[in-house]
């Protein structure tokens, strides 16, 4: 067990962390898996959205633009074309694609074409409200709004040598010192949530919300790489590999055949 994290312990727990970053390991561990529960909603159009994505074992900004879809509580349609593959090339030109520059993830909404994650999650925020995905609290969503476009612009240390492989566990993963800070300013964030806004549950702002979708493959790297974390984060990331959407795209993932050879060893 661990104190829980408030504002006045949140400082001293990350030094300890990093006092003690060789000699901690992860406590998270592989769930059974669980079948994914669909929701059973319905777009108000009379059309049914589609979700372009890529391979579910690598595609951490597929997950982020898949969960914010199930976040919506919005049907849609999933259509996976495979990273790398032999069609690759091709599918990127094809019509259902192309309008995203040939990347993924990609919502069609009728006439509407939405691709990037951030834009997708948004975009379905304006359709369902937004306090389904932002905290309610301006302060709080002030700091989600944040941490989310950090997100989404930075770590690029963490994001190249850790790559992610959702069903892989990788030995002796030593990050470098660009990637270490990369790992400690995440960590620092996630404190900082937790300890000011994250009472009201296990997730980062309490409820599931924008910044745990978009978190959510940095859980990923962490536990695939074994990346040692406090006991505070090791709750965090728990409870988000857990969660039945998380889940869902994890049983996925185990059960793809695809391999992408270059994902597949530590750099």
């Amino acid at each position: 067990m661990h104190d829980p994290i408030t504002p006045e312990n949140a400082r001293a727990i990350l030094d300890e962390y990093i006092a003690g970053l060789c000699n901690m390991r992860s406590t998270v561990q592989r769930r059974q898996r669980r079948d994914e529960r669909l929701t059973p909603d319905s777009n108000h159009k009379g059309h049914r959205m589609k979700l372009i994505i890529g391979n579910k074992n690598y595609s951490s900004w597929s997950l982020r633009g898949w969960l914010a879809a199930k976040q919506s509580g919005l049907s849609f349609e999933e259509i996976v074309v495979p990273l790398f593959g032999e069609n690759w090339e091709a599918d990127k030109t094809d019509g259902q694609i192309r309008p995203s520059s040939g990347k993924v993830p990609l919502l069609w909404d009728g006439d509407a074409v939405v691709w990037d994650s951030l834009a997708i999650l948004e975009y379905l925020a304006d359709k369902v409200g937004r306090d389904r995905f932002w905290p309610k609290d301006e302060v709080a969503r002030g700091m989600a709004r944040s941490m989310v476009a950090e997100m989404h612009s930075s770590y690029q240390a963490l994001r190249g040598e850790c790559p992610m492989n959702v069903r892989k566990r990788f030995d002796g993963f030593e990050p470098s010192e660009a990637c270490k800070a990369d790992i400690l300013r995440i960590l620092g964030l996630w404190a900082e949530a937790r300890s000011r806004f994250g009472s009201g549950g296990p997730y980062l702002f309490g409820t599931f919300g924008a910044a745990d979708v978009f978190f959510a493959p940095v859980v990923s790297r962490f536990i695939s790489y074994q990346i040692p974390v406090p006991g505070f984060a090791a709750a965090y990331m728990q409870a988000l590999w857990e969660h039945e959407w998380m889940q869902g795209w994890i049983e996925a993932s185990e059960n793809e055949e695809w391999v992408i050879e270059q994902y597949e060893t530590v750099g």
